[in-house]
């Protein structure tokens, strides 16, 4: 575990940092973002030491970085950065290898673990083992550079704006790798972006900084749906969780109180609860409200007998979707199964919701009508 604790930085009288705490979990893949000069790259650098804090300490698994060998440490984690760093007078091997060759690493071993990373970032390794950076593409080298950055298989990789200087579409693809490379190896991962859509595609976790002070700190769709204050909405952008679908649930879209009843009552009153509710079915639940069965006005007009109760005819061949279920696992539920409507249910098979296509063209247009008038 990585944590910041009272971090100030000033430079001559400019506050950089100011008395911040940060607690980041092993294995997490945490984004700083905000505006220039808020103090997200200041912050990075101070985890291998770059940069000294004024004030505060920094801990590492419970020790004090400051009181430890500055260039063990730094060797002990992996630093990306925009410029890639390569050597240029080194071949893609041999800057790979680099940091296991100063730690004297058997040769054989150095080879293995080129080998092993240059197939890790998808570059094969006789095409590519001894080219020269200048060789490369820019997005090539990059992945050069996170190669490098796992070499020794730190347990932590800071990362600062590696990919800003990309075009949309190999930046596009470096990220779906580290993504990738980052729920293969769980590793400590800081990484430094100015690109909101970046961070919330990569991060576990987003802290967004303004003036040397850490606004809000948290999952990125809590940031989406809570935002901390104004300024954090108009940094995130209103509605951008309609661009980013996976972190709509079914939760936030359902309609809470479905028309529901329990089994024993006839298909004359199941008809008549349809009628007063003007809905086309009937949810069946059980006195402990689990879902039973969907009862239709078309299966209740095909029988005319209606002394006979809902749970005689309900269809139990159902599908459903849990509270977190995003809105694109709703969507293509639906879409394969062809429903107009699904239950919503929760771990115990309790029924807690309902979405069908008219609640759901509901939310979709008053957001898009939202976005229209600028609310």
């Amino acid at each position: 575990m990585v944590e910041l604790k009272n971090i100030s930085k000033t430079f001559k009288e400019n506050i950089i940092l100011n008395n911040i705490n940060l607690k980041i979990n092993k294995g997490e893949l945490v984004v700083l973002i905000g505006p220039s000069g808020c103090g997200k790259t200041t912050t990075l650098k101070m985890i291998n030491k770059l940069i000294l804090p004024s004030s505060g300490e920094i801990l590492i698994n419970g020790k004090n970085i400051l009181e430890e060998d500055t260039i063990e440490l730094r060797r002990n984690m992996g630093y990306v950065i925009q410029q890639t760093g390569l050597f240029p007078h080194m071949t893609v091997g041999e800057n790979i290898g680099l940091i296991p060759h100063i730690q004297k690493w058997p040769k054989e071993h150095i080879m293995d673990k080129i080998v092993e990373l240059l197939k890790l970032v998808e570059m094969e390794p006789e095409e590519y083992m001894n080219r020269y950076p200048a060789e490369l593409s820019g997005g090539q080298q990059q992945r050069i550079g996170v190669a490098r950055a796992f070499a020794t298989n730190p347990d932590i990789i800071l990362m600062d704006e590696p990919f800003s200087a990309l075009d949309p579409i190999t930046r596009s693809q470096l990220q779906d790798e580290l993504y990738n490379l980052q729920h293969e190896l769980k590793k400590t991962i800081i990484f430094v972006t100015h690109d909101m859509d970046e961070a919330l595609k990569l991060g576990d976790r987003i802290c967004i900084m303004k003036d040397g002070d850490i606004l809000q700190y948290d999952t990125p769709e809590n940031i989406l749906k809570n935002p901390a204050n104004d300024f954090v909405e108009e940094f995130v952008g209103k509605n951008r969780i309609w661009n980013q679908p996976e972190f709509i649930k079914a939760k936030d879209i359902m309609i809470p109180e479905p028309v529901k009843t329990i089994g024993s009552r006839t298909l004359l009153q199941g008809l008549e609860i349809m009628k007063n509710n003007k809905v086309d079915s009937i949810l069946i639940v059980n006195r402990e409200h689990k879902l039973q069965g969907i009862v239709t006005l078309k299966q209740l007009r095909k029988n005319t007998e209606m002394k006979l109760t809902l749970s005689e005819i309900m269809d139990t061949d159902y599908q459903t979707v849990s509270m977190e279920n995003s809105l694109i696992d709703i969507l293509k539920v639906m879409n394969d199964y062809h429903l107009g409507y699904i239950p919503v249910t929760d771990d115990t098979k309790r029924l807690v919701g309902l979405i069908t296509k008219n609640s759901l063209l509901s939310v979709m247009s008053s957001q898009y009508l939202d976005q229209e008038v600028g609310i």
